[in-house]
């Protein structure tokens, strides 16, 4: 037996043999400290500063590019295009502007430097630079006559569609003119031609709301159209059928006009042999003209003056 004394003691909380070290990490270096070796001729990308991230994301929104315009329209879509962006971006009033200049082109990019040299456009909040822009792009000149345009606009032959698209675009450029949604629907109806306001105005509720405006205005154009269709296919029908007949009234107005003829002809050659009858019964057809006799005295005489032999 082996004696007592010669016992290895147990060890309440035995330690784990040491891991071997990772590949490509030092020895003997803290484990905050370890740097992953990079094999000679290859570099890491640097990483990206947050504003070039910024940029990036919106690129990938595919933000239109503005390059100036006299009309504020285009600059108002243009306006509300990039803050649709902007506002999904979820990003802070700054970085707005720094992602909204970005797409300034050309004349627009001019204009941006001369606001950058009187103002601090650090500090200009999105509110700041909507401002600056409508103060460059929607002079009183332009503003007044589109006033106008919206005052007097009528739908005219374009569709009701179109119609209500470009009336939008002026009201946004126009919005004390529309206080209310009542107001709106107001002119809207004006809008429209007479044809379709009547229809939408016929029925017991008349719209209240200019999305009921909108729908009530496409389906009463949508039956004048198909009634308009209907009369044209009449129309065209009834042409064809006159074509038709047109067609066959020469050949017989020609058939009848020899007939004509013929009749005629023979009509005359009875005329003609009546007449040469009547004619020979009384003496006056037809006569010859022969030279009259002279006398002996050189005049022309009947025959009477001639002496007559004893």
């Amino acid at each position: 037996m082996v004696p007592h004394a010669n016992k290895v003691p147990l060890q309440d909380n035995p330690v784990p043999p040491a891991a071997p070290p990772a590949p490509g990490v030092r020895q003997g270096v803290p484990r905050n400290l370890e740097v992953p070796l990079v094999p000679y001729g290859i570099q890491a990308n640097p990483p990206l500063v947050r504003e070039d991230l910024l940029f990036e994301q919106f690129r990938q929104m595919k933000a239109p590019e503005f390059e100036g315009t006299t009309d504020p329209i285009k600059a108002d879509n243009w306006l509300i295009d990039i803050q649709v962006i902007l506002d999904f971006m979820g990003i802070t009033e700054r970085k707005k502007v720094l992602c909204a200049s970005f797409t300034l082109k050309k004349d627009a990019r001019h204009w941006w430097m001369t606001v950058q040299m009187r103002r601090d456009v650090e500090a200009m909040s999105w509110q700041d630079f909507v401002t600056e822009f409508r103060i460059m792009y929607y002079n009183n000149k332009i503003l007044a006559a589109q006033q106008d345009e919206f005052t007097n606009m009528k739908q005219g032959s374009i569709t009701v569609l179109e119609a209500v698209k470009k009336f939008e675009q002026l009201a946004r450029l126009c919005p004390e003119l529309i206080p209310n949604e009542a107001t709106k629907v107001r002119r809207m109806m004006k809008m429209f031609r007479t044809d379709i306001a009547k229809q939408v105005s016929a029925g017991s509720s008349p719209p209240t709301l200019v999305s009921d405006c909108i729908r009530q205005a496409i389906r009463a154009e949508y039956w004048i159209n198909q009634d308009k269709e209907a009369r044209a296919q009449i129309f065209v029908a009834k042409k064809e059928e006159k074509t038709v007949v047109k067609q066959f009234q020469p050949r017989q107005n020609q058939e009848s006009y020899s007939k004509g003829q013929t009749n005629n002809s023979g009509q005359n050659s009875k005329q003609f042999g009546k007449n040469k009858r009547k004619g020979n019964a009384t003496g006056q057809g037809q006569q010859r003209n022969y030279p009259q006799k002279k006398n002996n005295r050189g005049n022309k005489g009947n025959s009477n003056d001639y002496p007559v032999c004893a």
